[in-house]
Order: structure tokens, then sequence, then C-alpha cells
């Protein structure tokens, strides 16, 4: 069985999800994997809780858990570099998705569907697809939506795609997805929280424009290195 774990990370112009497909025998050694570093790095410093986040945004910008370590950025990125590299040293795999949302609303207007409920389906197709290829069953696992009725409008999805397929030229039917699709707070799942370093680095990397300080892009390639053999695809949609 392939846990799937989904978050994203987005800004004005773009959306981007990642999967983070994880066989259930390394689950738990990649949990582990991740308390170890915030652990390690509570130990270190008193201002950061042992119970603290991994959240790629807070990490860089020193929010909420990572607040009171705003100073310290060496020690933050440092935690970034060791979470990202024990994602990939465990059988892993990334997919990632994404679309250029003002190109979606300049399409559609009114009619076109929320970034995340477009990119979603996309992933799920990516999700099925790698999982039939394998001779695999998935469970997907994704953070909270925004808003709460999202949730059972994406269930409700899911189970159309099993009957009739997903939209768009590349429509497939979802057989290889089983039961529902599941929401938690990233808080409360180290593996959630892995796919949000996933999309949050990919994201900053994609959009980094020409004019960035040179030391932060090495710094996020660095970063970026450790997963960079676990992604099986990686594709934007421009509509």
């Amino acid at each position: 069985m392939l846990l799937a774990y989904v978050d994203e990370s987005y800004c004005k112009d773009c959306y981007y999800l990642a999967g983070l497909l994880v066989p259930d025998s390394e689950a738990v050694s990649l949990t582990q994997a991740l308390d170890e570093v915030v652990t390690q790095l509570a130990d270190n410093f008193d201002e950061l809780s042992s119970d603290a986040e991994l959240h790629g945004h807070d990490i860089f910008q020193a929010k909420n858990d990572w607040e009171r370590l705003g100073p310290k950025l060496r020690a933050r990125i440092g935690a970034y570099d060791k979470a990202m590299r024990a994602i990939g040293q465990h059988d892993v795999k990334i997919i990632l998705r994404g679309v250029k949302s003002k190109l979606l609303v300049q399409r559609y207007g009114d009619r076109a569907y929320h970034p995340h409920s477009v990119v979603l389906t996309h992933l799920l197709e990516r999700v099925d697809k790698y999982a039939e290829a394998q001779g695999e069953y998935a469970l997907v696992i994704a953070d909270e939506p925004g808003q709460e009725d999202q949730q059972p409008e994406y269930r409700a999805d899911l189970k159309l795609y099993r009957k009739v397929g997903t939209w768009g030229y590349q429509s497939r039917k979802i057989e290889r997805v089983v039961d529902t699709l599941h929401f938690a707070p990233s808080s409360a799942s180290r593996l959630v929280q892995a796919a949000d370093l996933i999309a949050f680095m990919h994201h900053r990397r994609v959009t980094t424009g020409p004019d960035a300080d040179a030391r932060a892009v090495r710094a996020n390639d660095k970063i970026w290195a450790h997963v960079a053999d676990r992604v099986r695809h990686n594709f934007c949609w421009h509509p």
C-alpha cells in the first residue's frame, strides 16, 4: 500500500501540489526521522518546541512555531535541509503538479474551478497511474483545504472519477486510489508536513526570478538536491 501525502504551496500567479508517495513500510521510519530533526534542534534552542511543525513558509519566514528562532536563520535553514535529507533517504516517490492561476481565470473566467480542485484532479490521475504501474493501491491523505466545505466536494469528485473518469484531455478512471480522500491538519502529521516542505521548496525554486540572491538560489538548490532523484512526475499546466 502506498500512502500518498498531499500539500500545497501557492501565490497569486500559480498553485502547486506535491504528492509524497510513501510505502506503508517506510511511514513509521520517516515520521521518526522528521521528529528527530525537530527534537535535536529543540534540544539546542529553548526557543523551539519539540512539537514544532515543519512548515516551509514558517521556517523561512520565522513565523508561528519558528518565530522565536527569527534571528537564527542558519539554524532554521539547517533544520529544513536535514528534514529534506531525511525524506530523500527513504524509499519515497514525489509527484509535482501545478497550474498557472491567472491563466486559468483568463481562459475560463467565472467558469474556472478553484486552482486547488484543478491541480488535485491532475495529481490524483498521476497517483493512480503510478500505483497501477507498481501493482499497488494508494490511500490519499491531504492537508485540510482552506475552506472546510471543499472536503465533501473533493470526496464527491473522487467518487465521480471512479465511475466516469476525470475531465480533460488525459481523462482517466481512478481505480487504484482506495477508500475516500482523507484530510488531516498538517500540525498532526509529520508526513503531511513532509509534503509541505517539498511543495514549498519546489514553488520557491520555480518562481525564483533572475534577480534573486545567488546565495539563496544555491541554498535552495542544495536543499532540493536531497529529494531531486525521488521526483517521478513534474508538470505545471498553462491553460
